[in-house]
């Protein structure tokens, strides 16, 4: 992802820096308006929503260690 989508520096801190660094974008990102207009603060998620885990991915054949 990282080689073909250009990304800002918090959003290459997230890719690379894991968990903290996705928070820290995500906490400056809500208060800035989508396409739509609202802001993802006003934006309200259901009471079940959370965020998906983060799982370290690997690239290669199956059955490889």
């Amino acid at each position: 992802m990282v080689v073909s989508i250009p990304l800002t520096e918090d959003e290459q801190a997230a890719v690379t820096n894991g968990r903290t660094a996705i928070d820290q974008l995500l906490a400056r990102l809500a208060d800035i308006p989508i396409p739509a207009g609202p802001t993802p603060r006003q934006i309200e998620a259901p009471g079940t929503a959370r965020l998906l885990p983060i799982v370290d991915v690997r690239q290669g054949r199956a059955g490889q260690a």
